[in-house]
C-alpha cells in the first residue's frame, strides 16, 4: 500500500487558497520537492465562492483542505459530505472534535499514523503548536501538579492574522508590539486545553510585533513551587526523551537545545524562523529556582501552511 502511493500523485483542492495559509501552502505544493506527490486543482477566481463549482472539485479532489473563515468551513464541510474527499482543516472549528484526527504528528506515538489513515484531519493553530509542545511532555512525565498556575505568552509575525491584519500592519503608522485577547478568550485555549492534558485553562496573553513572519511561544516556570525538586538540565531531558522519535525527521522536526547551545545565546527573535518548517526548543534559567521555556517557529510554518503540508504529505502516504 505505502509503496504504491510513493509513486502516485494525489489530487489537492485547496478552498479558500486566497487567503494567507491557503496562498502559502499552494506556493509550497507547487514547489519543485513536492510536484512529483500532488496534482492542485483550482478554481478560476470568478468562480471560487461558487457551491456546485467548489463541489465538483471536492468530488475530483483526494484531498480538500480548508483553509477559510470559521464560518465559512462548516458551510464547506456540508458540501463535501455527498463526496469521497478527505479533509485537511487548516480553521479552528474541529480541533477539539471528538471526529477529528488533531494534526500534530508529533503528539504521542502513533498520531502520525493516525493522521495518514484519517478522513478528517484538523491541522493545529499556531500558538497551540507551541503550547503543546511545551507543556504536553510535562504534563506526561507529572512534572507539573493540578495546582500549578500555568500562564504562557506568545508574541507573532503579523502574517497570522490574515490578508486583513497584513493590510494595516504593513502601513506607516502601524504599531511596533501590540497585547491583544485580554479577556482570555483566544481561540486557541481550548486545544491548548485538550490536547496539553491540563487540568485546567491557562492564562495566555499573545502579542503580534511589526514584523512578518516568526513566532515565540514562552511558559515561564518556578520550580520552587513544584512538589519535586528538579534541575534544569532534567527538564531539558524530558523534553528531549518525549521528542526523540521525531527530532531527525525531515519534515516538521521538533529539536531541543541543549545547556551549551543555550548558555551561547543572549537573545531570542522570532523573525529567525522565517521560512522554516521545524519548532526550536529551549530550556533557559537558573538551578532550582526560576526558568523559561520558549517554542520558537515560524507562524506560517510549523504553525500554518508548513503542518498542513507535513499532514498532506502523511494523508497520501496511506491514500491508495
Amino acid at each position: 500500500m505505502i509503496s504504491s502511493a510513493l509513486n502516485k500523485k494525489i489530487a489537492v483542492f485547496i478552498d479558500g487558497m486566497a487567503g494567507t495559509t491557503g496562498l502559502s501552502l499552494r506556493q509550497r505544493i507547487e514547489e519543485e520537492a513536492f510536484r512529483p506527490f500532488f496534482t492542485l486543482l483550482t478554481l478560476p477566481e470568478e468562480l471560487r465562492k461558487d457551491e456546485n463549482a467548489r463541489r465538483e472539485m471536492m468530488q475530483q479532489a483526494d484531498i480538500t483542505v480548508l483553509c477559510l473563515p470559521d464560518q465559512a468551513v462548516r458551510q464547506a464541510v456540508s458540501l463535501a459530505q455527498k463526496t469521497k474527499t478527505r479533509i485537511l482543516d487548516a480553521s479552528s472549528v474541529h480541533r477539539v472534535d471528538e471526529g477529528w484526527i488533531y494534526g500534530f504528528p508529533e503528539l504521542e506515538k502513533g498520531q502520525a499514523e493516525k493522521i495518514a489513515h484519517a478522513e478528517r484531519v484538523s491541522n493545529p493553530g499556531c500558538y497551540a503548536t507551541g503550547a503543546i509542545a511545551i507543556l504536553r511532555p510535562l504534563m506526561r512525565a507529572g512534572i507539573l501538579p493540578e495546582s500549578y498556575p500555568i500562564s504562557l505568552q506568545g508574541i507573532s509575525g503579523y502574517s497570522g492574522g490574515g490578508r486583513g491584519m497584513i493590510s494595516a500592519w504593513e502601513k506607516e503608522d502601524s504599531p511596533s508590539f501590540e497585547l491583544y485577547a485580554l479577556m482570555q478568550t483566544h481561540k486557541h485555549l481550548p486545544e491548548i486545553t485538550k490536547y496539553a492534558s491540563l487540568f485546567r485553562t491557562p492564562l495566555f496573553v499573545p502579542a503580534v510585533g511589526k514584523f512578518e513572519r516568526g513566532m515565540v511561544v514562552l511558559c515561564p516556570l518556578d520550580l520552587g513551587l513544584l512538589p519535586k525538586k528538579y534541575r534544569v538540565e532534567e527538564i531539558r531531558e524530558i523534553l528531549t526523551s518525549y521528542y526523540a522519535d521525531c527530532s531527525q525527521s525531515e519534515r516538521g522536526a521538533i529539536r531541543i537545545l541543549s545547556g551549551k547551545e543555550t548558555l551561547e545565546e543572549k537573545r531570542l527573535s522570532p523573525e529567525k524562523m522565517a521560512g522554516r518548517d521545524d519548532l526550536i526548543l529551549r530550556v533557559q534559567g537558573e538551578e532550582g529556582g526560576r526558568l523559561v521555556i520558549t517554542a520558537h517557529f515560524d507562524n506560517l510554518g510549523k504553525g500554518a501552511a508548513g503542518a498542513a503540508l507535513s499532514n498532506l504529505l502523511l494523508m497520501r502516504k496511506y491514500h491508495f
